[in-house]
């Protein structure tokens, strides 16, 4: 019986030792592996703060019952403040919450221009053909595609800026179906990240490439977006989004 066990336990040694060689493969990184994109994203500028997670059965870690962006929000309501790009700090949340997502706010170094992943892709495809610089672009497996852009700033004078109907906050998220910018007050998860139903959010291009000005992209964005809603682009109201005088 010994013999038997023995030889079940060496079985149930080797799967294991199988699983754990199998799972950065299929998550896409291990624990050194997503300490290093977060500081490659950290280095980049971006300022990261700890975020909710999967767990079981669909559900956010944060256990609110009905939680409306599970797995995609900070965890600690200071999250533009606990946001940084330390990475001695980041080291010991990555470290200390392993399962963590990170969410990096945007509107102090950098904005995010959120579209649908389709309209996305295409804008993607176009902007480098067109020889146009894109910086990083992170995908999102609930299907959205994530351009990092520098931010528009925050101007002494307010009233430098146009009002924007596309400013996306964390709480009007789903009321930009089409192109979302985040901006001042809002966030966007880092990779990598998981989402519930074995999703994730990964890097297309990765925060090697430096943050491009986000007018440089806007046209050819709305334009994509524009259509891929079946509508005409709107280039007069085009012309009013946010820019400096």
């Amino acid at each position: 019986m010994s013999a038997e066990l023995g030889g079940r336990n060496g079985r149930q040694g080797k799967l294991s030792q199988w699983l754990r060689g199998r799972r950065p493969k299929e998550t896409g990184a291990d624990d050194a592996g997503r300490e290093a994109l977060l500081l490659a994203a950290a280095g980049a500028g971006l300022p990261l703060a700890p975020a909710a997670h999967p767990a079981p059965g669909y559900r956010c870690s944060c256990d609110r019952v009905g939680c409306p962006t599970p797995a995609r929000h900070p965890v600690s309501f200071a999250w533009q403040t606990q946001s940084t790009t330390d990475h001695a700090q980041i080291e010991r949340w990555a470290r200390h919450q392993p399962q963590a997502n990170f969410i990096t706010a945007t509107g102090m170094v950098h904005d995010v221009l959120d579209l649908p992943l389709e309209a996305g892709r295409e804008a993607l495809e176009r902007l480098l053909g067109a020889g146009i610089e894109v910086g990083p672009v992170a995908e999102s497996d609930d299907g959205r595609l994530l351009f990092f852009t520098l931010t528009r700033g925050t101007p002494e004078d307010e009233d430098e800026w146009w009002p924007c109907e596309l400013d996306c906050h964390p709480e009007t998220a789903d009321e930009h179906p089409g192109l979302r910018w985040h901006c001042r007050g809002s966030y966007v998860l880092v990779p990598p990240a998981r989402l519930p139903g074995d999703q994730s959010v990964h890097w297309v291009r990765g925060p090697e490439h430096p943050l491009p000005d986000p007018l440089s992209l806007l046209e050819i964005l709305t334009d994509t977006c524009a259509r891929y809603a079946g509508e005409e682009p709107d280039h007069a109201n085009a012309a009013a989004w946010p820019h400096r005088n």
